[in-house]
């Protein structure tokens, strides 16, 4: 697996998020996470690369693997170790404003794995034609589009080769025009091979590519199953509400599932 995650557990001081959440992620699948606002599917996804560091259970990605407990937090080398693995792309793009398109990409890659400049800009040059970019190297992240600022967003996060990328709502940032440039570039990432975990509530997004559909709500894991199976019949109750509530808010904005 390349993903593993057992009995995984996170307070907020006396509130419990996750409770007891275990999960597997098969090298080169796409898991979707989805569920009511609230649920912890944000808090799960943070939990993988150590935004947010576990009150208990054990996360472990491409072999490395940490356990935690409440009272105790891991060295930061071991934390850095893990997180490493991953590459994350924010709902809100989190692009330096002060930085040109290219430059936001070969950041990472110059001042934390110390790569040479030419071979960095090369690396950067290459993921932004493949998110469809590359015309857009030297402009400032202000002159683009919400959906052009994600695809950057999504190179950066690629750059230095992470063997799995999380996205934190990806799309909902985006009018539905624009969030269909994003789905696309994802749709492209999943056919090449790239492990993904993405919390959405983005019906086009997790129905299209996510091999695997998890829900969540009220921090436990409520139903898993195919996206075909979820969206269409789902079997447990909350999962019914849930779809539901979302169906209906896609064509009150004009969008199919």
């Amino acid at each position: 697996m390349m993903i593993q995650l057992k009995n995984i557990e996170k307070n907020f001081g006396d509130l419990q998020v996750l409770k007891s959440v275990s999960l597997d992620v098969a090298e080169g699948a796409v898991m979707a996470l989805v569920g009511p606002s609230g649920g912890g599917k944000s808090t799960l996804l943070r939990c993988i690369n150590l935004l947010e560091i576990p009150t208990a259970g054990s996360v472990e990605i491409a072999g490395d693997r940490l356990e935690f407990q409440a009272g105790s937090r891991p060295a930061m080398k071991q934390i850095q170790l893990l997180r490493r693995h991953t590459g994350m792309v924010f709902q809100n793009f989190q692009l330096f404003p002060h930085r040109t398109v290219i430059e936001n990409v070969t950041e990472g890659l110059t001042t934390v794995l110390k790569w040479p400049k030419e071979k960095a800009r090369e690396r950067a040059t290459a993921l932004l034609e493949k998110v469809g970019l590359a015309h857009k190297a030297e402009v400032w992240p202000s002159t683009l589009s919400g959906g052009q600022q994600q695809r950057v967003a999504i190179a950066r996060a690629l750059a230095p080769s992470p063997k799995v990328l999380l996205c934190d709502e990806p799309t909902s940032a985006l009018d539905p025009e624009l969030s269909g440039e994003v789905v696309d570039v994802l749709a492209q990432l999943a056919r090449e091979g790239t492990t993904m975990v993405m919390a959405t509530h983005d019906l086009r997004l997790a129905s299209r590519i996510a091999n695997e559909v998890i829900v969540l709500d009220g921090g436990v894991i409520v139903e898993t199953g195919s996206s075909r199976d979820i969206f269409t019949q789902p079997k447990q109750e909350r999962t019914k509400r849930f779809i539901a509530t979302l169906t209906h808010e896609g064509h009150t904005h004009g969008e199919g599932i």
